[in-house]
């Protein structure tokens, strides 16, 4: 088959979210409105910040699916309603170009209110073959996120098995430890459901260790499971964060159409290095350059738990990537040019300003102003030697990759 570069689809979580999507080279991105998607708990979109939002993607050559796909009660479908009429009523450059369904009769109600706007199908439906993705192309489906739990065999065959039928793939991020997302420890332990937008994400509780490990009857001498505690505790239901980065060209030469990067939740730091490393591995790939190694330090990086293959590979096969020792903290965002040389930004963490710090541009590219080509001030003009977390500050510096929008790193 020939490659065919997949679709970086990127969350956007907020307008600062979205912006660093588009900056760093997502090709489409997913984001809420105030109704019926699975992260209701993230800042999102009112109605006419969601137009907004649309039409700012548009006008930047990027697509943009809203996600509609809480399962929802019936005390929830005249919600689910209204929300569609107000999609109905949204200009063309403000329309979302697809929407993103779960559920069997929310994508019943979308066909019949807006017939004319495509619909993808969320991991949360849990299609894991190519029968059931043909069920849910008959009933006007364009396009499928397949099942998380599916491995590559799985992937390839559905893809050969139906050639006309795009395919998405969560390529990184979170993963949970129910299938496909579906979970009830949420609304068992805080009576917020998952399957409505609500997670309280008890999986990465700590819990006191009251076991240390167990054996399975049939294997002895074998541990089964095994329980590891730092300080008393341990975060025994959750699961590593999934990194398929080393098989981009795998997913072109198989025909995904999508990679779909997790983290509506995660900051703006976050999501620029990470696409920025997925966006990159595409465009290498594309032009014969292709350099897991650089990727993959770069998103190890970003990790707040140690990466891996998940279920991708075959058989019991998997590739873990631990964290790096000292990892290189997000310091600040560019939010604003004053002049030539100045800028304002937006502290995300402590920084030092005697030492170094680098620009996270686009490309992987990753120059370094020296304490000797930068200073921070405050709003008086002064010069600072520390920058806090929440503060904005003033960025004296005549670097060429400077520009709004960028992030800064140690």
């Amino acid at each position: 088959m020939t490659p065919r570069i997949p679709e970086l689809l990127a969350p956007a979580g907020n307008l600062e979210k979205l912006e660093t999507a588009i900056l760093y080279g997502a090709r489409a991105v997913y984001l809420g409105g105030p109704a019926m998607n699975l992260r209701a708990q993230s800042a999102g979109f009112g109605w006419q910040e969601l137009a907004e939002a649309i039409t700012l993607a548009h006008a930047s050559g990027v697509a943009a699916y809203l996600c509609l796909n809480a399962l929802p009660r019936q005390q929830d479908l005249p919600q689910l309603a209204e929300a569609m009429d107000r999609v109905a009523d949204m200009a063309d450059a403000a329309r979302p170009d697809a929407l993103i369904i779960a559920d069997p009769g929310v994508l019943m109600m979308a066909r019949r209110r807006l017939p004319h706007i495509p619909v993808h199908l969320s991991t949360q439906a849990n299609t894991a073959n190519s029968e059931s993705a043909a069920f849910w192309r008959e009933f006007g489906v364009t396009r499928v996120n397949l099942a998380r739990e599916l491995g590559l065999r799985g992937i390839r065959d559905i893809a050969h098995a139906l050639p006309g039928l795009e395919l998405e793939v969560f390529a990184h991020g979170a993963m949970c430890m129910a299938v496909s997302g579906r979970c009830v420890l949420s609304a068992h332990m805080n009576a917020r459901s998952a399957n409505l937008g609500q997670c309280t994400h008890p999986c990465r509780f700590n819990y006191a260790v009251r076991a240390v490990a167990v054996e399975e009857r049939t294997r002895p001498g074998e541990l089964a499971w095994e329980i590891h505690e730092e300080d008393g505790w341990s975060s025994i239901l959750a699961a590593e964060d999934l990194c398929l980065v080393k098989f981009a060209p795998w997913f072109a030469r198989t025909g995904v159409s999508a990679l779909k990067i997790e983290g509506r939740m995660k900051s703006g730091g976050y999501l620029a290095q990470v696409l920025d490393a997925y966006a990159t591995a595409l465009t290498d790939f594309a032009a014969g350059t292709f350099r897991p190694a650089a990727y993959l330090a770069e998103l190890t990086n970003t990790a707040s738990r140690p990466l891996t293959t998940g279920f991708f590979l075959p058989g019991d096969r998997r590739i873990s990537y631990p964290r790096p020792e000292e990892p290189r903290p997000v310091l600040a965002r560019v939010t604003e040019r004053i002049d030539d040389d100045a800028w304002t930004v937006a502290i995300r963490s402590k920084w030092d300003a005697t030492a170094p710090v680098r620009v996270i541009a686009p490309g992987l590219k990753r120059p370094m102003l020296s304490a000797e080509d930068y200073a921070l001030e405050n709003e008086l003009g002064e010069r600072v030697v520390t920058g806090h977390s929440g503060t904005t500050l003033t960025l004296r510096a005549a670097h060429p990759a400077l520009r709004k929008g960028l992030f800064l790193r140690s």
